[in-house]
C-alpha cells in the first residue's frame, strides 16, 4: 500500500500545483475586491475543471479516496509505527476532506460567477489559502510515505531511513 500512497500523493501534488498557478494571483492584492482579470482567470479555470472535464473530476476523487484508503490500511494493519500511521492519516485525510467539503463547492461557485464581486473575491482567496494548506499537507504526507518506504527492512532500509543498498562493504 505504500506505493499507492506515494503515487496518489504525487498525483495530488501535481493537481494542486496546477490549481496554485491560478490561485496565487490573489496573493499581494490586499483585502477588498480582487482585480477583474484575476477573478476572470480563476473563474474560467475553475469553471473548466469543475464542470467541463468529466471524467477527470471522477479520476481525481478516486485518487483522493485511494490515497486516504492506503493511509487508513497502514493504520489498521499496523504496517508502520503507530505515530507515523496517525500522522500519515491526518496529513492525507484532512486535506481530502477540505477539498471535497469546501474547496470543490467554492470552486464550482466561483466558476459560475453568479455571486457579487465581493463574494467572488472571498471565494478566490479561500480557495487559494485552502490549496496552500493542502499542498503543504500532501507534501508532508508524501515525504513521510517515502521515508517509511525507504526505511522498510525488506527494501534494504535501516531504522534511520537510510538505504544501505549499493554501498560497498
Amino acid at each position: 500500500m505504500p506505493l499507492v500512497a506515494i503515487a496518489g500523493a504525487g498525483f495530488l501534488l501535481a493537481v494542486l500545483w496546477f490549481d496554485l498557478m491560478f490561485d496565487t494571483q490573489v496573493l499581494g492584492q490586499g483585502s477588498g475586491l480582487l482585480a477583474e482579470a484575476t477573478l476572470a482567470s480563476m473563474a474560467a479555470y475553475y469553471h473548466q475543471v469543475t464542470t467541463a472535464t468529466w471524467p477527470m473530476g471522477a479520476l481525481l476523487a478516486l485518487v483522493m479516496l485511494a490515497t486516504v484508503a492506503s493511509a487508513l490500511l497502514q493504520f489498521v494493519r499496523n504496517q508502520v509505527p503507530r505515530p507515523a500511521a496517525i500522522a500519515a492519516l491526518l496529513l492525507c485525510a484532512v486535506p481530502v476532506a477540505l477539498a471535497l467539503g469546501r474547496i470543490l463547492p467554492n470552486a464550482t461557485r466561483l466558476g459560475a460567477r453568479s455571486d457579487s464581486l465581493d463574494v467572488q473575491s472571498e471565494l478566490a482567496r479561500s480557495i487559494c489559502y485552502d490549496h496552500l494548506f493542502c499542498f503543504v499537507s500532501i507534501g508532508l504526507f508524501l515525504a513521510l510515505q517515502m521515508s517509511l518506504w525507504s526505511a522498510h527492512p525488506r527494501r534494504g532500509g535501516t531504522p534511520g531511513g537510510f538505504s544501505t543498498r549499493g554501498i560497498p562493504r
